[in-house]
């Protein structure tokens, strides 16, 4: 079983989530396929994810992923 985030859309009278196509390939859900959702509110970005703790501003931090590049 394999958990990620989507966003819930407005579909209809409904809302509607999308299944990711690296999930669907992994879990090897095909159209018309049962699937079992589960459903829990996430909170912040940065209790999904974290949070970047470093001193450094967003451009010296895009200069140095930009190193080796040039």
């Amino acid at each position: 079983m394999q958990e990620t985030i989507v966003v819930a859309r407005k579909w209809g009278n409904s809302l509607g989530v999308t299944i990711p196509n690296n999930v669907a390939e992994k879990e090897k859900i095909m159209p018309n396929d049962r699937v079992v959702v589960s459903f829990r509110k996430a909170k912040s970005i940065e209790s999904l994810f974290g949070t970047l703790k470093t001193k450094k501003t967003a451009q010296e931090l895009k200069d140095e992923a930009r190193k080796g590049w040039d």
